[in-house]
């Protein structure tokens, strides 16, 4: 020990070894190197190569700290990403912009409301906008809540309008407390063509829909008409 130096000893050896076993299949590009010690002592947590090549993409990516990339591991986020999605990261598939929006979305609280009102939800997730937003991707922008449109004679409120820079398109989000039902995707379509009709412009893509609720129905967005709507669920913690 004292000829190889202290930081040779039996604890760092093992991380060492770890990390060999880990990362020798990979193939190093200067994504990896940008990552600092602490990061990949974080990544020897996670068992599934798959995952790991994940995090190291949205670390360097979003600029993690290390103890962003703990919440993010901690709470399983790559885990929560459907089946089709890993399998085009497997790939390197061009990925959509609600592709990387896991299920389900964590909310936080410090109360657990089973009686929880959609106004209520709204106000922890606008009380952890920049959380919200990171979950939900890259490049999403806050525009506004209980955004304003007028549908023929009456007006609506759209719980949260957002923007992605990347795919220059519009989300429009409802909030739901309860299991999710076919007039909620109505409900949704209706805000997402008044966004396309009177708000986006030439250059810019279709809206896609967020409903966020307490319980999905598969059959719901299985037999909606619109592909561009998607759901999913919300957790407290």
């Amino acid at each position: 020990m004292i000829e190889v130096g202290k930081k040779y000893n039996e604890r760092n050896l093992r991380y060492m070894r770890q990390f060999y076993e880990i990362f020798s299949s990979i193939k190093w590009n200067p994504l990896g190197s940008k990552l600092s010690r602490s990061h990949f002592r974080e990544l020897l947590t996670v068992k599934n190569i798959d995952a790991i090549m994940y995090y190291i993409d949205i670390c360097e990516k979003k600029n993690l700290t290390r103890r962003q990339l703990q919440e993010r591991i901690k709470t399983q986020e790559y885990d929560r990403l459907s089946e089709e999605t890993k399998n085009k990261l497997i790939t390197k598939e061009q990925l959509k912009v609600n592709d990387l929006i896991p299920n389900p979305i964590i909310i936080q609280t410090n109360e657990l409301n089973e009686e929880l009102s959609e106004y209520a939800l709204k106000q922890l997730i606008l009380n952890n906008l920049d959380d919200f937003l990171n979950q939900l991707g890259t490049k999403f922008t806050y525009v506004g809540n209980e955004y304003k449109i007028k549908v023929g004679n009456t007006y609506n409120y759209i719980d949260l309008l957002l923007y992605n820079i990347k795919y220059k398109c519009y989300i429009v989000i409802e909030l739901k407390v309860t299991e999710l039902k076919k007039e909620h995707t109505g409900q949704i379509m209706t805000y997402m063509n008044y966004i396309d009709k009177n708000i986006k412009t030439f250059e810019e893509n279709n809206t896609v829909g967020i409903i966020i609720c307490k319980q999905d129905n598969e059959y719901v967005i299985k037999y909606c008409s619109d592909e561009r709507i998607i759901a999913r669920e919300y957790e407290l913690v």
